[in-house]
């Protein structure tokens, strides 16, 4: 029977039919549905989030060691983090089948940049294998485990923002149970000391060699790539969604050869196919990966120089700068309305950023997160943001370059969520202490991982299959590192909020250490229920000031030249209410 499904809910059916058995993550737009569409397969695959990426590599890595079929899930700036394991493990091989899964981001839907993730597989001279429709999804992670196993090799599961949301229909298959041989040590393979790790390299030569062998033929064979032979006269060489793309675009009678198994490439396979067309293209989003590879092996193609180096794919872009055939569109009178992103109403993280905003010496250096709103309008409020736990390390950058510069009208405040404290803050924390930072650590603590929708993490109290847990403590985690006093505060009563950052400031000018945690759960938070009432305007007393729009809030807005309140949107948080200087904004009695 065939089933609609994601790309990522086929991987996830994929892990349960390959007889997986454990999985790690961290949850990443848009690879975080994977983990997420796991737990009804709990009785066969343990699956948990992973404080960070690194660990996450880690954890299913050791259960590789061990023998089992293991797959960890990321987003691809999250490979950053776990690169250093990753590359490690290409040198040591595996035990049990390793997957790792990169889901990247053509055109920056939900990440800060658009790297090219098949770079690490080349650089950690790894296999890896790219799907592209839900059925390969599905199909791929099986013959991944059986790569791995083989070829002693972790396997690199390249997806992107369109394999992983796509739908399509998918025909499951039974579960393929995989026993773990008897654990015994090796010391020689696992404990990657220099000495064996240089002998480990002649093997993963020899390893790449026998890859490219394999996708010259079996991968022929089991349908990890396909040749598709037609007219002669155009040939496309191309992977994963670039495939939907070309097959819908290129005329009948072109000749495909498209490549699941997309490091190594199969060199001889390219050759043969090259010799049988007139003219060659290879058609992949972003970096010319295969294309590059393909011309330093004296092979004539045609490929970035038409379809260019920026965002991603689609088929509008090949019909007009490969055919030339322009697309006619037609035009309508309707504008859509424009709708920058904001923080939803109600949300925790108004409140503080409100409170930074009105004084004009702050900086404040941002991170990866819901929070990461506070830099838009009307708020204003965050001078930078890197990647996850920047916010407090870049923060102690610009502190120290102030002292060296004699700056001292700036206060500098770093802030992150708690979840990403978890990930990569703690170390951060760590080096404000240890090399005497002036700056202040903020923590806004709104119970969950918000901005990847509301997974769970080591301060939730919750594990990814709904299990209780211990709820790691933000406070004692500062206090244990030395920071004193640590501050918490409930961010959406603003006098509470500018008297704890007032506080904080007077402390560090004392020369002591404070730290902020803003506590608040977030309204979206399922398993939470929140009564309040709403909030309304009493158009008499309005003045027409406009103080309530600049919280930001997106149920307030002007009409004529009176404050509303969208009470479809409102959830009662009160933040416009205490802003107003006329008391015109009331809160209902629930």
């Amino acid at each position: 029977m065939k089933h609609l499904m994601s790309g990522n809910e086929a991987t996830a059916r994929g892990v349960y039919e390959a007889g997986i058995k454990i999985c790690s993550a961290y949850p990443g737009t848009p690879s975080t549905e994977i983990l997420e569409n796991l737990p009804p397969y709990q009785k066969d695959v343990y699956c948990e989030w992973a404080p960070n990426e690194k660990v996450a590599v880690e954890v299913a890595y050791g259960a590789s060691i061990a023998g089992s079929r293991s797959f960890c899930t990321m987003k691809m700036v999250g490979l950053n983090v776990a690169a250093d394991p990753l590359f490690t493990a290409g040198y040591m091989g595996v035990g049990g089948g390793f997957v790792v899964v990169t889901a990247d981001d053509p055109s920056c839907h939900s990440s800060q940049n658009e790297q090219d993730n098949r770079h690490y597989a080349r650089a950690a001279k790894i296999a890896m294998v790219e799907p592209s429709d839900p059925q390969e999804c599905k199909d791929f992670v099986a013959l991944a485990c059986e790569l791995s196993e083989e070829f002693d090799t972790p396997v690199l599961y390249r997806t992107t923002t369109r394999v992983c949301h796509s739908k399509g229909l998918v025909q499951w298959g039974e579960r393929r149970e995989h026993t773990a041989p008897p654990y015994r040590r090796n010391v020689r393979k696992f404990v990657c000391t220099p000495a064996h790790a240089y002998a480990n390299h002649p093997l993963v030569e020899e390893r790449l060699r026998r890859l490219e062998e394999y996708g010259c033929t079996r991968a022929l064979e089991n349908g990890l790539n396909k040749r598709e032979l037609g007219d002669g006269k155009v040939g496309v060489i191309t992977a994963s969604v670039a495939y939907e793309y070309a097959k819908e675009v290129f005329p009948e009678g072109t000749s495909f050869l498209k490549l699941g198994l997309t490091f190594p490439l199969p060199m001889d396979l390219i050759r043969d196919f090259a010799s049988r067309v007139e003219k060659l293209y290879v058609i992949e989003e972003l970096e010319p990966f295969m294309e590059d590879q393909i011309k330093a092996a004296g092979i004539p193609c045609v490929g970035k120089e038409l379809t260019g180096l920026l965002y991603e794919l689609n088929t509008q872009l090949l019909r007009e700068r490969v055919l030339g055939v322009k697309t006619d569109f037609r035009k309508t009178d309707v504008t859509p309305a424009s709708r920058p992103p904001a923080l939803c109403p109600g949300c925790p993280h108004r409140g503080f950023f409100y409170t930074l905003s009105k004084n004009k010496n702050y900086v404040v250096t941002g991170d990866i997160g819901c929070y990461t709103l506070g830099s838009a309008a009307p708020l204003n409020c965050m001078d930078s943001v890197v990647c996850m736990g920047a916010g407090f390390s870049a923060g102690m950058g610009i502190a120290k370059s102030f002292e060296r510069e004699g700056v001292t009208d700036k206060t500098i405040f770093g802030v992150m969520g708690d979840s990403t404290f978890f990930h990569s803050g703690m170390t951060g924390a760590a080096e404000i202490i240890y090399n005497n930072g002036r700056m202040i650590p903020c923590v806004l603590d709104n119970r969950i991982t918000g901005m990847t929708g509301h997974q769970d993490n080591p301060g939730t109290g919750y594990t990814l299959l709904g299990d209780k847990a211990p709820m790691l403590s933000v406070e004692k985690i500062f206090t244990a590192m030395g920071f004193a006093p640590v501050l918490t505060v409930d961010p959406q009563d603003l006098t509470a909020m500018k008297e704890t950052v007032d506080r904080a400031v007077a402390a560090l000018e004392r020369g002591e250490h404070p730290a902020i945690v803003t506590r608040r759960p977030c309204l979206l938070i399922k398993r939470d229920r929140f009564q309040k009432g709403m909030c309304h305007v009493e158009p008499d007393k309005c003045r027409s000031c406009r103080s309530c729009l600049k919280v930001g809030c997106p149920a307030v807005s002007m009409e004529e030249g009176k404050a509303v309140i969208d009470r479809t949107q409102c959830v009662g948080c009160t933040v416009c209410a205490q802003v107003c200087p006329f008391g015109a904004i009331v809160k209902e009695e629930v």
